[in-house]
Formats: structure tokens, sequence, C-alpha cells
């Protein structure tokens, strides 16, 4: 078990134990709106329709609306309700960025307290769960557990805070994302070299084997100065796949770099 240095679990947690008045719906309602009409404008690549690759942009304001991640507050859960509600919004948007939207919605529900989701590792090392060796299994570090019976959800607040008290090291917000965007994170260079093909459809296995009913995937990016694994200052990310009635989460915590130490 790693021993967690205090001030790298304060700093994980700060994200969601911040007051919720540090979020301003005043900056970032219009900062979507103006992002929507730009989606719809003459020079868009949809047209009218607004695509998954500007809509996720244009939410992204309600996380980063101060400058730093966050979350978001009830002004903001009202508002983003109220679309997800709006028949003629929604019909603007293309299957897949009326997914997101949902998916967003899902996660970010105003809720700055977590629920107890209790982690513990997993029984094997990465390369066995996975069948195969590399880069991408020698660098995993793998979690799962349960919240319990009634005592809450994962959201946004949840899956920060147990990524943060299980691992180690702060956290971003998390993202969802689909299962091709998970084979491309998965894919990329990990401390200068390439995980092999078997080692990523292992992990894409491995890793959907929670969410494949639900269609729950999320990613995070995350850093560290000289957290207790390492001398270094580090950095990489995370992917949660969680279950159909949101309360069981496999995390699977990816170190891609190190980088300077001073």
């Amino acid at each position: 078990m790693k021993t967690l240095p205090m001030t790298s679990l304060l700093s994980g947690l700060a994200l969601f134990a911040a007051p919720a008045a540090f979020a301003s719906s005043t900056t970032s309602i219009p900062a979507f709106e103006a992002s929507i009409s730009t989606a719809q404008g003459p020079n868009s690549p949809g047209g009218t329709r607004i695509l998954r690759s500007e809509l996720k942009p244009a939410l992204e304001a309600f996380i980063y609306d101060t400058g730093g991640a966050t979350g978001v507050d009830s002004a903001e859960r009202a508002y983003l309700t109220t679309r997800l509600n709006d028949t003629p919004f929604q019909q603007s948007l293309t299957g897949t960025a009326a997914k997101y939207y949902a998916d967003f919605h899902e996660l970010n529900d105003a809720t700055f307290t977590s629920y107890p989701l209790y982690q513990g590792s997993v029984a094997g090392t990465a390369a066995s769960l996975f069948g195969a060796t590399g880069p991408l299994a020698s660098n995993a570090d793998i979690r799962e557990g349960y919240i319990p019976n009634g005592q809450g959800i994962a959201n946004q607040s949840t899956l920060a805070t147990a990524f943060t008290t299980s691992f180690e090291p702060p956290v971003g917000a998390f993202q969802a994302i689909t299962v091709k965007e998970l084979i491309e994170r998965l894919g990329t260079p990990i401390k200068g070299s390439t995980p092999t093909v078997d080692e990523v459809e292992g992990a894409v296995a491995y890793i959907t084997q929670i969410s494949r009913n639900s269609n729950r995937l999320y990613v995070a990016d995350w850093t560290c100065r000289r957290c207790g694994f390492s001398p270094w200052n580090t950095r990489g990310y995370v992917i949660a796949a969680v279950s159909t009635d949101r309360r069981f989460v496999r995390m699977v915590s990816v170190w891609t770099a190190d980088y300077g130490n001073d």
C-alpha cells in the first residue's frame, strides 16, 4: 500500500471541497451560449447541427469557468437541466453530441461532497490482466471497488476523491469518453515508448468488462510533484469504468512521464 502524503491528498480534494460559490454561472452560461452560437454559424463544419467536437469544449465552460477546475454549481446545473429538456436544442445536436451532453449532465450533478467509494488493489499484475507485456502494463496501476448500497453513486466528486485517496496524485476533471477514445488514449506513448497492440486490446477488454452495459467510461489527467512513489515530478491519466448501477468502479491509472523536479 502506498503512503499518501497529506499535501497530495489535500490538493487533490481541494477541487471539490471548495465552496460552490467559486464557480460562476454568470460567466459559464454566456460562454456556453456563445460557443453554441458559433457551432451553429456559417463557418461551422456541422452547419446548424452541433457536433460532439464542438459541444465538448463548450461544456468545459462549466468546469473551468473561474480559470481552474471548480465543478458545476447548482445554478449551472439548473441551466444544464433546462437545456437537456429543451427539445429544439437537443434536436440540434448530432447523436454523439447528444450522448455526450447527457453524460456530462449525469456526471456533473452539482454535488460537492463525494460518496464513499472504497477501492482496493486487484489480484494479479496489469500484464496478467491485459494478457500482454509492454510499457502500458508496466506503468498501469489498477484499483476497483463499490459504493455501499444506498450510499450514493459515482459522480464527478466521488471519482476525483476516490482516485486521490487510492492512488495518491491530485487529479483534474473527469470527462466522458467513447471506446474509440479509450483505445486512442491507451495507445499514446508512455515514457517515450508506444504500447503494443496486444496491450491496448487487452486493457480495453479488461476495462470495458465493467462499462460494457452502461457505456460509462471516463478519463482524467493527473500530475504530482514528488509524490511518495517517485522522487520525480510525474504525470499520467486515469480511466474510470463505471457499472450500470453507478456503484462499482474500476480505475486504471497510467504513469506516462517524468518531468522537471526543481
